[in-house]
């Protein structure tokens, strides 16, 4: 079997927000079952969900508090188990969602670590050996625990850091990466993974995946190694097993053996405007903020200079200069994952027209790498302004109930309103699957039928190859080629004139109007268009 990578395309659910079936108000794994055959049906053969595992919620399940056990209000493990069967059913692969680098402060491991007294998980997280004794460069608690000693942190207060030990170690309670706790913490983790990996799941989406060893050097020699030795058991063991790192650094994270990288914020690149980190650094982030959704900030804003805007976009130079770099190091590696957003990011639709959106999924879905959608985007799910849920704080607006169709809940459950997640789009224009699907120009249809071309074309899939051919500084058309394809897109409001030759070639695909003349194409006003 080949590697299934090439011609994958992941649809993210979370799962709380995406179908109740039992009534309770909450998104279950049964939910995800049923609507298989409509991601199927959408184009994407893949699913990456977010963590399902037992936990206090108190991040929204990456607090892990059993990494083998389901959360009860999502089912069973056996429900989990009959949703990967159904998916392989239809040639379909499952990621779960991996948080290596922290437990719940309520896992066995930590409340057992706790304990003054050494036991065999008194060094799986990083203590101190002093309740007064920390550190200025990590985050830590004292005073919570029976033990004399500190304990560091990864995220939230409810995050304490799992110990894969420290690169440079500077002081007697660091232990190094090769200490028999760094690995005995890996190791863990590797079980971990072989538990869903033996049952039917076909990888991982693994969060914040730079962030297991401290004290690293800016190389991540130290993590790059975990993952290494990670990566080699996967190949020896579950060789069609598949890893994305929420890296932000596709050379570097495919270096350490990842499959593919999302390219989200990270200082140096400029990719922010298609999904912002909300741990590395979005003023760093600025021109790629600007490319895709225009925001270059933490908070959302409606002030947008985006590529795809129609008023007052930016060129594409800014954003191709960085992508050219990671595609030229990585290209035969591994894959750049581009994504119409996720659960830590602003929904496009905040600020972007559904005409915007669907040059922007056209777009996306036609560059190389392994292309991720997220749920209720390809409706144009809008993002809502709301108080935070279960640590979400401003990225709670992205994660509200999935709209299927108009009435209850937007068909999201049958619940009491009161007893749902978060509230539906209560707006009376409320995009719903069900009348977008009865509309054949609608953003929904143009996402079937653009995963469709790029289905039925291998030049437009994950390792076609890519070319520029038309970018400059103030101009906002951008023509590249995949293959045998020309694509030219043009987001302004005006027609323009692509000095690209398409002559002798047809139509094949297109968003708007658009044709050859000579050795220039005429591209309509907010156009795409693919030659063959």
């Amino acid at each position: 079997m080949g590697d299934w990578l090439k011609n994958a395309v992941f649809y993210e659910i979370y799962p709380q927000s995406f179908y109740d079936t039992n009534e309770d108000g909450i998104g279950d794994i049964n939910g995800i079952t049923a609507k298989l055959d409509y991601i199927k049906g959408l184009g994407c053969n893949a699913i990456w969900i977010n963590p399902c595992y037992d936990s206090p919620m108190k991040d929204a399940g990456y607090d892990v508090r059993d990494y083998k056990k389901v959360a009860s209000r999502y089912g069973t493990n056996e429900d989990l188990y009959r949703l990967f069967g159904e998916a392989h059913k239809r040639d379909m692969h499952i990621l779960l969602d991996l948080v290596p680098g922290h437990t719940s402060e309520e896992h066995e491991w930590f409340l057992k670590s706790q304990k003054q007294d050494p036991n065999e998980f008194s060094g799986r997280y990083i203590w101190s050996t002093h309740a007064f004794w920390g550190s200025h460069d990590y985050p830590y608690i004292g005073g919570e625990s029976e033990r004399n000693g500190v304990y560091f942190l990864n995220f939230f207060k409810c995050q304490p850091a799992l110990n894969y030990g420290w690169l440079n170690p500077k002081e007697d309670w660091q232990d190094g990466i090769d200490s028999p706790n760094a690995i005995a913490t890996r190791e863990a983790m590797k079980d971990v993974m072989r538990f869903w990996l033996d049952h039917g799941c076909d990888g991982f989406r693994v969060d914040m995946a730079a962030s297991l060893v401290k004290n690293d050097d800016e190389e991540k020699t130290g993590t790059s190694k975990i993952w290494q030795d990670i990566r080699k058991m996967l190949d020896e063991d579950y060789p069609e097993a598949r890893m994305v790192a929420e890296w932000s650094d596709p050379p570097r994270a495919i270096r350490a053996g990842y499959h593919m990288d999302f390219v989200l914020n990270h200082p140096g690149h400029g990719y922010s405007k298609l999904a912002r980190d909300y741990y590395n650094h979005p003023e760093d982030n600025k021109d790629m903020d600007k490319f895709f959704t225009g925001q270059t900030g933490e908070d959302p804003c409606l002030t947008d200079h985006s590529y795809f805007r129609k008023d007052d976009g930016a060129d594409i130079t800014a954003f191709l200069k960085d992508y050219q770099e990671m595609y030229d190091k990585t290209k035969g590696k591994g894959y750049i994952s581009l994504l119409t957003c996720n659960h830590d990011t602003t929904r496009p639709r905040f600020n972007m027209t559904p005409r915007e959106l669907s040059l922007y999924y056209s777009f996306l879905f036609t560059m190389p790498g392994v292309p991720f959608m997220y749920y209720g985007d390809e409706i144009g799910m809008r993002y809502l302004n709301l108080p935070t849920k279960e640590g979400g704080y401003g990225r709670t607006g992205s994660r509200t109930p999935m709209q299927w169709k108009k009435g209850k809940n937007l068909g999201f459950s049958d619940a009491s309103p009161s007893d749902i997640y978060l509230p539906v789009d209560w707006r009376d224009d409320a995009p719903t699957v069900e009348e977008e699907e009865k509309d054949p120009s609608s953003l929904l249809n143009t996402v079937r039928s653009v995963l469709k071309l790029r289905a039925d074309n291998e030049d437009l899939q994950s390792d076609g190859s890519f070319e520029s051919l038309y970018a400059k500084e103030g101009q906002r058309p951008f023509a590249y080629k995949r293959g045998g394809f020309i694509i030219v897109i043009n987001p302004s409001g005006q027609e323009e004139t692509v000095p690209v030759d398409a002559s002798g070639r047809k139509v094949v695909w297109q968003i708007g109007n658009g044709q050859a003349e000579g050795s220039s194409v005429k591209a309509g006003p907010q156009s795409f268009i693919v030659f063959a």
